[in-house]
Parts: structure tokens; C-alpha cells; sequence
């Protein structure tokens, strides 16, 4: 395992971060395709056995159910000082009016609820899951910048959103001497490079670190175009994402799967190879069903692409609708 610091930060993480959005309750979050406890603990400590000590999860996920799982096994399987531990705030949690959101209500009561479902008294990386329109962001910024003061969460970040958004949360936060984000959790991979606008030179001139969520586009890099699974027939976000762009990106699939081919390698390897030369990629997040698509990910690693190999897999992008940010 290689690991890496955390953009401008000390923090260590390893190169490939384990995203826990497949571990949960089917009875809490009506996904057929979650993981039970039972056979989610297996991945995560495969995950810990190759080196992984880095672990994405949210308080939405399955509404509580994979901060559990994950609180759970990794108290379980490893020293707490030895992994980092990141969770989401933003989408609904309960029914009342502020049930949701970035107001300082309702981080100051998530970031509590979090720290209890997992079992620890602080997170490592403290995330707002979207950008709320209808909180200042001055309030999110300085409930964010009294959570880290209060040792509940050690570093803060943020996730699909416009550059224009993450620009000025910077500048307020710097503007006040308040804690400035670190990471940005965006959505990046072969066939949706929007990122490569506006955000990843922001991230690279700020020295944050870049986390890319979806970095396989929900399989559809990792194996057969036509072959559908439980989660690509059912999952609506999936469909939202990359159905509509289908025909046009599936030449880039091809190229990932000839390369592939021609090397000898899972398609995951060399579609998360293309990331992790992509400056400034710190840790892919990637999900997993299988121990494989952990294995497939970490072997990731030792794939170099060349130069000639990168631009025959870039040259067929053509632009997308910006998907994530809302």
C-alpha cells in the first residue's frame, strides 16, 4: 500500500480510500444491493489486512446503518488511532423542518448523532455531503470550524459541488481565520471529466486533496457494457449519472477493456490507474460487494499507464451535463 498526505495536511491516508455506501439495512434504505453486517464485515477487514486505512461513509447511508456497521468492525479489527474515519452531513435524516441541511443546528446535532452510531468520540474528515442554498455559508462554515475546535472532527471537506461554491467557502472561512477544507469529494472518472474544468485546478492551486467518488462510474468501467447487475437495474442514482450519456461513453469503456486486454489486467486496474496519475488525485473512493473489487483496486497500484496509453483513453471524452453538484 502506498500512502499519502492528505492535501496540505500531516494526515496519512493510504492511495485507495474504501467507500461504505454498500453496507447496511435493506429494511432501513431500500436498496437491494446493500451489504448486511454479516457480509460486510469480511470486506472491511480485508480492506485493513492490505494496508487500506482509509474509510468513507455518511450519515444518509442506509440512514445510520453503515456508520454502524463500519463504527463496529473497525473497533473491532484496528487500533482507532491507526485509521481514518470520514462521514458526510447534508440530506435528510428526519422528518422535521430541520431534518436536513448545513445550518448550525443541524451539523452541531449530526455530527453527535454520527459519533455515536460509530463508536468514536471524533471523525477524521468531517464532510458536507452538497451545498445548501438555504443556510449562509458563513453559518455552515464557522458550526464546522466549533466542531473541529471541539474535537469532534479532526479535518473538514466537501463534496459535489460548483467551484464557484467551494471558491467562496474558502474564502470565508479564510476571511474569518475559521478551519478551511482540506478535500473536495467530487465526482471524477474516464467517462464524466467535468471535474477537469474548473475544480481540479482550484483543488491543485489550493493544495487540496481530491477524493473522487463513482471513480469506476459504478462498474460500468470495470466489466462488459451490456452486462447489467442487481444495483445498475435498481439503483436510481446510477441511472441518473450515466444512462442518458450510454452511447457516447461506451467507445471510452472499449478502450479501457483493449488496454486491459493487452496487458492483462482486471479493466477496474487500469480504469483507476488513469485516476491515480491525475494530479491532484489523492485516494479514488472505491466501492465494494466483493473482496475481489477490493484486491482489483489495491493491484490498481502497480499499474503504470504510458503516455500513449493515457491519450488513447482521453481522446474520445466529449462534454457532459454536470452530474453531482446540485
Amino acid at each position: 500500500m502506498e500512502y499519502v498526505k492528505l492535501g496540505n495536511t500531516g494526515l496519512d491516508v493510504s492511495r485507495i480510500c474504501l467507500g461504505c455506501m454498500s453496507f447496511g439495512d435493506v429494511e432501513r434504505w431500500n436498496h437491494p444491493w446493500l451489504l448486511d453486517e454479516e457480509n460486510s464485515r469480511p470486506l472491511i477487514k480485508k480492506a485493513l489486512d492490505l494496508g487500506i486505512n482509509f474509510f468513507d461513509t455518511a450519515n444518509i447511508y442506509s440512514t445510520g446503518a453503515s456508520e454502524e456497521i463500519v463504527g463496529r468492525a473497525l473497533k473491532d479489527y484496528a487500533n482507532r488511532d491507526e485509521v481514518v474515519i470520514a462521514t458526510k452531513v447534508f440530506f435528510r435524516m428526519s422528518p422535521g423542518p430541520n431534518g436536513a441541511g448545513l445550518s448550525r443546528k443541524a451539523i452541531l446535532s449530526e455530527i453527535d448523532n454520527s459519533l455515536k452510531r460509530l463508536g468514536t468520540e471524533y471523525v477524521d474528515l468531517y464532510q458536507i455531503h452538497r451545498w445548501d442554498y438555504n443556510t449562509p455559508i458563513e453559518e455552515t462554515m464557522e458550526a464546522l470550524h466549533d466542531v473541529v475546535k471541539a474535537g469532534k472532527a479532526r479535518y473538514i471537506g466537501a463534496s459535489a459541488m460548483y467551484a464557484w461554491q467551494f471558491q467562496k467557502a474558502l474564502h470565508v472561512a479564510e476571511r474569518h481565520g475559521w478551519t478551511r477544507f482540506v478535500a473536495m469529494q467530487n465526482h471524477l472518472n474516464l467517462i464524466y471529466r467535468e471535474e477537469e474544468r474548473e475544480m481540479m485546478p482550484l483543488c491543485k492551486e489550493e493544495k487540496i486533496a481530491v477524493i473522487p467518488y463513482s471513480p469506476l462510474a459504478s462498474g460500468r468501467l470495470a466489466r462488459e457494457w451490456s452486462v447489467v447487475t442487481p444495483r445498475s437495474e435498481t439503483d436510481p442514482a446510477q441511472k441518473m449519472k450515466y444512462d442518458a450519456t450510454a452511447d457516447i461513453d461506451r467507445v471510452i469503456a472499449d478502450r479501457v477493456s483493449a488496454i486491459a486486454e493487452q496487458r492483462g489486467v482486471p479493466r477496474a486496474q487500469v480504469a483507476l490507474a488513469w485516476l491515480l496519475q491525475k494530479e491532484p488525485v489523492t485516494a479514488p473512493i472505491i466501492g465494494a460487494t466483493q473482496i475481489a473489487h477490493i484486491e482489483e483496486a489495491v493491484g490498481a497500484l502497480d499499474v503504470t499507464l504510458t503516455p500513449e496509453e493515457i491519450a488513447s483513453l482521453e481522446e474520445l471524452y466529449v462534454p457532459h451535463k454536470v452530474v453531482g453538484a446540485l
